[in-house]
């Protein structure tokens, strides 16, 4: 016994001096800082898309950082950085890119200019778990009918017009002359206390599909003359998020194996209307969205596929360069997953941030747009590596 004893405490200096200490006897110890410098020195950078997206990812981040992100500065492993380093390193990293002939000369630059940053991950010792999200296309008319009779809301008059749909406050309303908490999703989408004000700028056909747009803030409507309107989100009620998943495996409508996003998402479309809206209630937190051109993430800079990343902004640098190791499900040509999963390495742009993307350790990983990006985004649920690079 204590022989025992005494290798499980030899572990714990072991793992307290490798600076890992990860779950032991369901006990973890928090991480000091959620970014720390790593050597570079058995890196290799491969990225597994084409560079072209990458350059349009870089543009959009240096708009912003020409934009409204020009003056802003962040903490990253207990230093400073503002944005005009960040952007520094953006243009840097773009010439790298440009002027490389070979993978190998690209590593040897990107060691030598830049310092690596690994994000602490949700147990301290660097594992990430990513998830996707991606643009869903949904049918809609712009008048109501029989077919089409769920709507998507414009922002109220009565709600905060200063706050973007990502807050994290509450939004209150005026009732009577007193500050109220703004209505829950069951008050308007069940009990209709928005209906009648000319709030609705287009309806579309299925609860479920509408559900699932609001979590992921941006959509594109097709009417039946083959017209697509893009919305985005732009306003939210200010209420937190809550997982439905987790709320059917609690009520058991849905069993553990169950409880992937296709299948939650399928049970769901085979209840009655009522049994719906009692079940999306559940998650109080409404958006409300405008007409857009292109589906654009937090930084008000449109998304690109693969290469934007949602975290959280109150940890991770907005704009900033990122690199990204993980698995991923793999698609037959006509976009069917094979149920085979890849190693994957890339470069990304940290643009965009979520309700349920909180901590050190979550990121959501932009799939792209339509039914592919849907089955990519709706199957990924990886623990990864994500990393970020400044310039010396």
């Amino acid at each position: 016994m204590t022989s025992r004893r005494g290798f499980f405490i030899l572990i714990l200096i072991f793992l307290a001096l490798t600076g890992c200490v990860r779950s032991v006897s369901r006990m973890s110890a928090p991480p000091v800082e959620p970014l720390s410098l790593v050597s570079a020195a058995e890196f290799n950078f491969a990225d597994d898309l084409d560079f072209d997206s990458l350059d349009l990812a870089i543009e959009r981040s240096l708009h912003y950082y020409d934009g409204p992100g020009r003056d802003n500065v962040y903490r990253l492993a207990g230093a400073l950085i503002g944005a005009a380093q960040l952007k520094e390193s953006l243009l840097a990293f773009r010439q790298i890119i440009n002027d490389s002939v070979n993978t190998a000369e690209k590593n040897k630059k990107i060691k030598e200019i830049f310092a690596i940053y690994r994000a602490a991950g949700y147990d301290g010792c660097g594992e990430v778990l990513f998830t996707g999200y991606y643009v869903p296309m949904l049918f809609g008319s712009l008048t109501r009918s029989e077919k089409y009779k769920y709507p998507l809301y414009g922002p109220p008059p009565d709600i905060a017009a200063g706050m973007s749909y990502k807050n994290k406050t509450g939004i209150d309303r005026m009732n009577n002359g007193e500050s109220v908490v703004y209505y829950t999703r069951k008050e308007i989408d069940v009990e209709g206390v928005l209906q009648g004000k000319n709030l609705e700028i287009v309806w579309v056909s299925d609860p479920v599909d509408l559900f699932f747009l609001h979590i992921q803030g941006s959509g594109e409507i097709m009417l039946e003359d083959g017209t697509i309107l893009t919305i985005s989100a732009i306003r939210a009620n200010g209420r937190p998020f809550r997982s439905i998943t987790k709320h059917m495996l609690d009520t058991g409508v849905i069993s553990g194996r169950e409880a992937s996003y296709f299948n939650v998402k399928r049970i769901l479309k085979e209840k009655s209307e009522r049994e719906q809206g009692e079940i999306l209630s559940y998650n109080e937190r409404y958006i409300f969205f405008h007409f857009v051109e292109k589906p654009t993430g937090s930084l008000g800079e449109p998304v690109t596929a693969g290469r934007t990343i949602a975290t959280d902004p109150e940890i991770f640098p907005p704009g900033a360069l990122a690199f990204i190791r993980l698995r991923k499900p793999v698609s037959d040509q006509k976009g069917n997953l094979t149920g085979q999963r890849v190693t994957f390495s890339r470069f990304v742009l940290n643009q965009d941030k979520g309700s349920a993307i909180k901590g050190p350790g979550r990121v959501d990983l932009f799939c792209g747009f339509g039914t592919t990006a849907e089955s990519i985004a709706g199957s990924l649920k990886e623990k990864g590596e994500l990393y970020f690079l400044i310039k010396k």
